[in-house]
């Protein structure tokens, strides 16, 4: 259970925190109102404030819907809609929804982290505390960059602490050079026989083994980042996170679990599809938003054994006892992305009203669950970036052996969703599609369709290493009046508020990254 307790200092967060995901309110507010903390206390609970951190960092329902569902996993054709405002599955512009992770991330997860930060880094009884905040930055810091580019953070956060209310926008190398700096250092520094956080660590439960291999798994993550544009210090990042340990299983994956008692704990991406898009037992299978054709059909044409877990047609969600024929693999029909009402009739002749119900939506029995925990790195994941590796000359050398290991974990995984796919299952749809090695480019789609695959419903990585590989080749849309002449957006713009209320570094940041466009390429994605 989650209790609030107001203080005249502020607003603190006590009790047991099992997998809470908080609601919150977004709206264009400039840096001085997102870097001043009501929350904030002067001698903050730690355990409570990280915990808090944790749970935002998950999300608030708000910006993922937007940022996360709406635009990354229409972009990456997870999902598909015939409506405009999924503006990611047709490259328009809607400034609410562009906005929204940039304006609730520094607002409810980047002043949070700085306050612990700022309390712990001095005092030697607190350097696990102290560390471990430092990785989480990293990873809150990581996504914000890869969604936008070049944006505050040497500043950011800084306006309790330090009346900094109009923050700098750092370049991208930088901040990617910091990151990399930080996981290094706070992993190598963590101590078992120091104090953590304890229980109040929604992620690991202050296991700091776990920790450092989370902190080396991130280092892969972003290392890799950077082949296209600096493949030299990319394979330093990579070798240091190999050598430093890396997860070893998904027992090590990143994750915070949820339960499906109130929009406190529940899974807010689930129960955003659940209630706002997908309302089975009111719209029937019309519902505003279903799963992409890309997708459906590279699960349903290799026989992947997850596809029943993904998929189901809407009688599934409206009623779990109906799954074994709404789910059956047979059954499951993608959306085309890039239609709306009106011209998804001249690509299927025979489109009528209730044609929509034919199409697949995300089970929300399974991976869309309001109790599914929210993934934030996966030893899948891992395993498939440490294939990227050995391919590369920089790991061990054996692609396929951690090519196979990544799909087996990938499908292992499930049974975080209450599935089980059987040894039998995965060793069947290992044979029926090896690992080719016959180019260099051929490995690379393998290895990296599957990491589409593995982040579904993890949209924000799927578009990051879309944009770094390419990988699985999409095909982009082209819809009357879209912002990008029908190309795969590289960014989300930052909010409009932001070229008033802080002109001057905003401007500036244009400036030294380009146009603030869909189409303008962050640093680590230059062609």
């Amino acid at each position: 259970m989650i209790r609030y307790i107001k203080q005249k200092r502020g607003l603190m967060l006590t009790g047991m925190l099992t997998a809470a995901t908080m609601l919150a309110t977004s709206c264009d507010k400039g840096f001085e109102d997102m870097n001043k903390n009501p929350n904030a206390l002067t001698d903050p609970v730690l355990e409570n404030l990280f915990t808090y951190n944790l749970v935002k960092t998950a999300g608030t329902g708000y910006e993922n819907h937007r940022a996360n569902l709406i635009y990354c996993g229409a972009m990456v054709q997870h999902f598909a809609s015939l409506t405009t405002y999924w503006s990611g599955d047709k490259y328009l512009s809607n400034v609410e929804y562009y906005s929204a992770y940039f304006d609730t991330g520094y607002q409810n997860q980047v002043k949070e982290i700085e306050q612990i930060i700022s309390v712990t880094k001095d005092n030697t009884a607190l350097s696990n505390k102290y560390n471990v905040a430092r990785i989480w930055r990293a990873y809150i810091y990581s996504r914000m960059t890869d969604l936008y580019g070049d944006i505050p953070y040497s500043e950011a956060g800084k306006g309790y602490l330090s009346n900094l209310y109009a923050p700098k926008y750092d370049k991208q190398a930088d901040i990617y050079a910091d990151l990399l700096k930080e996981l290094e250092q706070a992993g190598g520094a963590l101590d078992a026989s120091k104090a953590t956080y304890g229980t109040a660590d929604a992620v690991y439960g202050g296991d700091v083994a776990k920790w450092k291999r989370f902190a080396n798994s991130l280092m892969l993550r972003l290392g890799m980042r950077l082949t296209k544009v600096d493949a030299n210090l990319a394979q330093t990042w990579v070798k240091k996170a190999i050598a430093g340990g890396v997860m070893q299983s998904n027992d090590d994956i990143a994750k915070i679990n949820h339960q499906d008692t109130n929009d406190n704990n529940r899974n807010l991406d689930g129960n955003t599809l659940k209630t706002q898009e997908y309302d089975a037992a009111n719209l029937k299978g019309k519902a505003n938003s279903k799963l992409s054709k890309t997708f459906v059909d590279f699960l349903k044409n290799n026989n992947d054994p997850r596809l029943p877990y993904f998929a189901t047609l809407w009688q599934g969600n409206a009623d779990a006892t109906q799954l074994a024929t709404a789910s059956a693999p047979a059954a499951q029909k993608g959306l085309p992305n890039g239609y709306d009402n009106t011209t998804i009739k001249n690509l299927i002749t025979t489109w009528n009203d209730n044609s929509l119900a034919e199409y697949s939506e995300a089970n929300l029995n399974y991976v869309a669950n309001n109790a599914a925990p929210t993934l934030f790195q996966t030893y899948a994941e891992v395993e498939l970036l440490l294939a990227e590796a050995a391919l590369r000359g920089w790991g061990d050398g054996q692609a396929a052996t951690h090519y196979n290991k990544g799909v087996t974990a990938a499908m292992k995984m499930f049974s975080l969703y209450g599935a089980t796919i059987s040894d039998a299952a995965i060793t069947t749809y290992l044979t029926a599609h090896p690992y080719n090695a016959s180019t260099t480019n051929t490995q690379m789609e393998q290895i990296h369709t599957q990491y589409w695959a593995v982040n579904f419903l993890n949209s924000y990585e799927a578009y990051a290493n879309w944009r770094r590989t390419g990988y699985p080749a999409l095909t982009p849309t082209n819809y009357p009046g879209n912002e990008t002449g029908g190309v795969i957006p590289r960014r989300l713009k930052y909010p409009q508020s932001e070229s008033s209320k802080n002109a001057t570094n905003y401007n500036a940041a244009v400036a030294q990254q380009g146009a603030d466009l869909f189409t303008t390429r962050m640093w680590w994605d230059k062609q």
